[in-house]
């Protein structure tokens, strides 16, 4: 479970429709399993089917983390055009090992969706994600 408070599922949700037609990315930090901030980052690829985290805007969050006493605990991007679930290219690129993965579809632009998901050597698993 990924427990997540309303403010910052809203950031995301609100980062996702921003940058709509293109896919947005982002971090979320925290503790154990609750999160308690969130780094929206540049997609480089600046693409509406994949994302690419800006290397240095990925260390100096990885940095801000570890000044705060967070951890990675979630990374997160749209889908502007296609359900929240993981693509073949986002199981294949999910490298970064004891993370989440938070996908946000605004399939239909009027109801965006959220899912959370642990992926792990090519394994999906769903993940409860609960709004605090």
């Amino acid at each position: 479970m990924v427990e997540i408070p309303k403010e910052i599922l809203d950031a995301v949700v609100s980062h996702a429709q921003g940058g709509f037609p293109l896919e947005v990315c982002g971090i979320l930090g925290g503790s154990g399993k609750v999160v308690a901030s969130h780094y929206p980052m540049t997609n480089t690829d600046a693409s509406n089917d994949h994302f690419m985290m800006d290397p240095k805007e990925q260390f100096a969050v990885v940095k801000a983390l570890r000044a705060s006493g967070e951890e990675m605990l979630v990374i997160y991007h749209s889908h502007p055009e296609s359900p929240a679930r993981p693509s073949q290219e986002d199981i294949r690129l999910a490298l970064t090992p004891n993370v989440h993965h938070l996908i946000v579809s605004l399939q239909e632009r009027d109801k965006p969706v959220a899912r959370a998901f642990r992926i792990e050597a090519g394994v999906v698993e769903p993940v409860e994600l609960s709004v605090i």
